[in-house]
Order: C-alpha cells, then sequence, then structure tokens
C-alpha cells in the first residue's frame, strides 16, 4: 500500500464547479495520485471542541451556505462512510487529556464534498470529516502529527480551507479574474516563501509575522487547516509542493502536496 502524500487545498465555494480551469486542476490533481483507500477531511466549516467525528455510515451532506441557485443545494455525494477510518483516528488521537466525541448525523460539508465532486467524481473512496478542535496553530499541528500515521495505511488526509479569505474585502461583483488586492497578493507571496524555506516559525506566527494577515484573514479557520497538514508531514522533512495557484475573485487559491 502507498504512502499518502498529504494536501491543503482552497476548496472555493458551490460555484466551483462552474470554473472549468479549476474543475480541470482538481481532477488532474487527483489522476496524479495514488489511489487512497480513505480520505480524512479536515475542513474550515466545521470548528467544534473536543475533536468530533462525523458521520460513518451513510454520508448525508451539510449545504453550510446561504442565497445561491436552487442547483448547489441539489448536490449529491455518496461517498461510502469509514468506520474503520473513525476507529484508526480515536486510536491515534484519543486519551484522557484529549477526548473524542462523535456527531453521527454530521455529513459532509461544502469544504469537503465541493472539491471532492471533481477531485472523485465517482464517490467511491469512503470519507470521513473531523472536526477542528482548535484555531490554535501549534495544536492544530500536533493533531496532524499525531495523525500521520494514517498515511501508511493508504489514507488521504485533506486540509480544506482557502489561503487568503476575506469576503467582505473584495468587490465580487468585478468577477473571477479581478486583479487580487494587495493583501491577498502580499500575504499568497509571503506563506509560498515561508513553505518553501520551512520556516515553521513564522508559519505557526503568521499572524504577526505575516503581512497584511488580518485582511488576508479577519478570522483564521480557513488557513488553519494547512496546519493539519503540515503537522501529518513535518517529521518525515517533506516539502510543500504548489498544485494550484492563482487567484479566484481575488482570494489566492494556492493547493499544495506535502510528500
Amino acid at each position: 500500500m502507498s504512502t499518502m502524500p498529504v494536501l491543503y487545498l482552497s476548496h472555493g465555494a458551490p460555484p466551483l464547479a462552474d470554473d472549468p480551469l479549476w474543475t480541470r486542476q482538481l481532477a488532474r490533481w487527483s489522476a496524479e495520485l495514488p489511489e487512497p483507500a480513505a480520505i480524512l477531511v479536515v475542513s474550515a466549516h466545521w470548528e467544534e471542541a473536543p475533536l468530533t467525528i462525523g458521520a460513518t455510515t451513510t454520508q448525508p451532506l451539510v449545504y453550510d451556505f446561504w442565497g445561491f441557485p436552487d442547483r448547489f443545494y441539489e448536490v449529491e455525494y455518496a461517498a461510502p462512510g469509514a468506520p474503520g477510518l473513525a476507529a484508526m483516528v480515536r486510536k491515534l488521537v484519543q486519551s484522557p487529556e484529549t477526548p473524542v466525541r462523535d456527531e453521527p448525523a454530521r455529513g459532509l460539508d461544502h469544504g469537503a464534498y465541493v472539491p471532492l465532486v471533481e477531485m472523485y467524481p465517482e464517490a467511491d473512496v469512503p470519507v470521513l470529516q473531523i472536526s477542528m478542535p482548535t484555531l490554535d496553530p501549534a495544536g492544530l499541528l500536533e493533531l496532524g502529527r499525531k495523525l500521520a500515521p494514517l498515511r501508511d495505511e493508504g489514507v488521504l488526509i485533506i486540509g480544506s480551507g482557502f489561503f487568503t479569505h476575506n469576503l467582505s474585502g473584495l468587490n465580487m461583483a468585478a468577477g473571477t479574474d479581478v486583479t487580487p488586492p494587495q493583501w491577498s497578493s502580499e500575504f499568497d507571496q509571503w506563506g509560498r516563501e515561508a513553505l518553501t524555506e520551512r520556516d515553521f516559525d513564522a508559519l505557526l506566527d503568521f499572524g504577526n509575522k505575516a503581512p497584511a494577515a488580518r485582511l488576508a484573514h479577519p478570522r483564521t479557520e480557513h488557513f488553519a487547516p494547512l496546519f493539519v497538514a503540515l503537522g501529518a508531514s513535518i517529521d518525515r522533512n517533506e516539502h510543500a509542493d504548489t498544485t494550484i495557484d492563482g487567484y479566484w475573485y481575488g482570494l489566492s487559491k494556492r493547493s499544495l502536496q506535502f510528500d
């Protein structure tokens, strides 16, 4: 069984399905990956402490957005559940100091299923989503470290967020190809360089070290999944390779593969 890479992807929003470039990029990316035995997703859209394990049998979808055309609420993604993976996650993470709980009715939110529809359209790979129990970068890095052994079991770990994310700072009416605002491009460049140089101290303190950090991430939940991916790779001295870059409505869609 192949040791799987770890991904951090900028997941877009429901209209991602209308972007032919991005959908091609995601499909090409998945085609170049080893075939996963299962997929574990940590999404920006599920913050809950303690760490919570979602549905493990059927996978209902969570349409956690509003104001879109009806067709976006009719998307289906009937991936198999992953009870075995849930048991492995519990074994790796749970301790008297770090309890794990279950929310069996909680299915995949759009941070999980929107990219998976493009990457694994047959929905034939078991998927499990777990919550982010904290937004603290160091805590998420440690969570990723604990989850890292799953990679040797054929599990594809995906942190799903957005490399820059400030919807109120954008002119959405300008379209997807709008020139990115300075805060978005500056933060994106800084993050790319910090990852290339493996400057983990700077990344962990990005709120103080990165230019325009408070504009790029007024809340940090979309950058936070990066630290789970980073933690799952850090002890193997792996580098972050950019697989997708560029901007969408001015937001950096930089996506990374660690292997």
